[in-house]
Formats: structure tokens, sequence, C-alpha cells
């Protein structure tokens, strides 16, 4: 354990300490451990409020860092913060990505190539089996499962995963020692397996109902796109579709019965032309630019990222952006870019949509 990591994991126990004000005290402080240590007048300076104030100083009075960590080793789950490596590209990208993640199992840099499947808890046969082939789908072709262990679509799409030898990632509303729902206590055993459980929550967290709808933005930030397979208009799954938008993301849904009122959400995204209908699991692979994952896993093993590279991911969004002005902020020789687009595109990172104009190839 580093030093400093145990006190992003004070600070992420001490309510009303959310991503604004974690970046409010590392730039106040340079550090978290200093922040910790604070003077609480020094706190208020850094954008803290009273209540957030004496949250801190209540903390720091009882709260062990090292018991807090202790726990963690004990329920073999390990930390993650927005300065580790291994914290999740796609999901660092989103502007309210969590400042720590609670990981249980592995996360991978297959990852990089995630689809959300997620829906209703009360199922159809119809939903059911169009999640089931999606989710298998989608596994087959090297693309990582996410959802939220939930009844119904969620533990399905986990399973079917799992079932076709795919990696899932589960991310919970809950503590990672508070498995819910009950039942699918084996599933998430088996999930750590072959993926991660996945919590901004900490260790002890109950499920409280307040908690579902925050999470539901990490499951579509871990991704490209979510795939509503069921859900009515006020859904959890509909909650998802929300997240994705407003990250930047692909949102898909898949048509249903007019007369059925879980099919209302998922009918009404398409309707309103805010999710791409899919017939297929060939939809999404396309929409994604998806269809060559394997290889390009391959090509980002074989060369790895540099610092051409790096700079270009900076200057590139989902709006197209032509090499001459690439190379002119890059500032770099325009063979330099040249070639370092021509990998990125073989290693999936980027796209061209025609006239030599590149976007991310998410």
């Amino acid at each position: 354990m580093s030093d400093e990591k145990k006190y992003w994991l004070g600070f992420n126990i001490v309510p009303r300490i959310g991503p604004v004000r974690f970046r409010a005290l590392l730039e106040q402080f340079g550090s978290l451990e200093a922040a910790w240590h604070a003077p609480a007048a020094h706190l208020e300076s850094a954008g803290l409020d009273r209540r957030a104030i004496e949250n801190v100083v209540a903390a720091r009075a009882n709260l062990s860092l090292d018991d807090e960590w202790a726990k963690l080793a004990a329920h073999q789950v390990h930390l993650l913060t927005w300065q580790d490596a291994a914290y999740p590209r796609l999901l660092k990208e989103a502007d309210d990505a969590p400042p720590v993640l609670y990981v249980k199992g592995e996360l991978s840099a297959a990852d990089d190539w995630a689809v959300a499947v997620v829906g209703t808890r009360r199922a159809t046969t119809y939903g059911r089996e169009v999640a089931l082939q999606l989710a298998t789908g989608l596994a087959h072709n090297n693309i990582t499962v996410v959802s939220g262990l939930a009844r119904g679509i969620d533990g399905i799409a986990h399973k079917a995963a799992l079932d076709a030898g795919g990696r899932t990632i589960a991310v919970l509303g809950c503590g990672l020692d508070v498995i819910y729902p009950p039942e699918h206590r084996a599933l998430a055993e088996a999930i750590t397996r072959s993926g991660a459980l996945v919590s901004d929550y900490p260790l002890g967290t109950q499920p409280d109902a307040h908690n579902f709808p925050p999470r539901n933005r990490i499951i579509s930030g871990l991704t490209l796109g979510s795939v509503i397979v069921e859900g009515d208009e006020q859904s959890g799954a509909m909650i998802t579709a929300r997240f994705a938008l407003e990250q930047g993301r692909d949102v898909f849904a898949v048509p249903g019965n007019i007369t059925y009122r879980h099919s209302r959400g998922t009918n009404k995204l398409i309707q309103n032309g805010e999710a791409k209908l899919i017939l297929s699991v060939e939809d999404i692979l396309v929409e994604l630019n998806l269809s060559m994952v394997e290889q390009q896993t391959v090509m980002r093993e074989i060369i790895p990222e540099n610092d051409t590279e790096e700079r270009v991911l900076r200057l590139l969004s989902a709006e197209p952006l032509h090499i001459d002005e690439l190379r002119r902020r890059a500032n770099l020789p325009i063979a330099e870019i040249s070639s370092a687009l021509a990998l990125m595109e073989l290693k999936g990172m980027v796209r061209q949509v025609g006239g030599m104009n590149y976007v991310l190839a998410r």
C-alpha cells in the first residue's frame, strides 16, 4: 500500500466529498495526505462547506485508515484512483468519473472494448432471449460485457458472457462485501474469475435504493456504448441511457412490443432519435467499429502506446479533425503524425471518417 492511497480511501468514506471536492483538495494541497492533516480553516480555503469540514474532522478522529485498508485485503478488494495507470481509460474520460474504485477481480486492457447490456428486472421471455443472444455475441467477439448484477436482464447478460468464455464487469450499488441481490452471490464469485466486481461505495455500504441511479454512470462510463434491452420510461436502464448520452457514448435500444410497459423506454429512445435501433449484435459491432477487436488487441500488445500517440489522443474527440490541423496543434512533423495515426487505426484507437479527418474510435 502506498501511504498516499490510504488517504484516497479515507476521503472516499467521508460523506459530502465527491469528485469536485477531490479535485479541489488536490489542487489546494498537492496531495490527499496533506489535505487529511490540514487544519479545518485550510479545508475551507479548498471550497469545503461547514458540513463537509465537520465530516472530515469527525472521520480523522474516529477512522483508522490502516484498519480500513486491512478490510480491503480481508475481502480481496483492491483500490484504484484517478492517479493509477490501471484506472479504466474509458471511465476516466467521463466528467463524473469516481475518484476511487473498489475492485474485486481484475480489470484488463481488454476492457477498453466494452459494451453495457442492461434492462428491466422483470424481463419478458423475449427480453431474456435477446439479452442472451447479444451478450453471447459480444463475448464471442472479444467485447467485455458490463452490467449491474441486478435481477432480470443484467444477470442474464453477465451469465451469457461467462458461458461464452468472455469477460464481464458488474457494477454494484453497494459495498463489494455486500452482494445484492443475494441470489447472485455465486454469479458474482464467477465474475471475479473472468472479470471484476466494481463499486465506488465503501465496504459495508448497504444496497439502498438511492445508491443505484448514481452507479449507472459507471456502467455507461466503462463502455463504448450501452444497449437497453427492455425498460420502462422511469427505469434504471433509462438512467443508464441518460448518463451514456451525457458522456458522449452511443446508446442502442432493442425495439419491443408497443403494448408492453417495459418496452416503453426503449421504444421512446428510438422514436426520439436518442438510441440506434438494433436487431442483432452485428449492428453494435458495425456502429462501434468493433469487428476487429482481436487483431487490435494483438497490435496494442506488440506496439505499446508512445508519447506521440498520447499527444494525438489528447487532441482528438468525437468531432472530426483534419490531419493538417492535428499536425499544427501537436506541433509535430507530418510524417510522424501520419505514421502514428496509421498505427493507432490498426490498434482501434482512432478512426478516419473521410478526407483525412480523424476521430476517437469510440
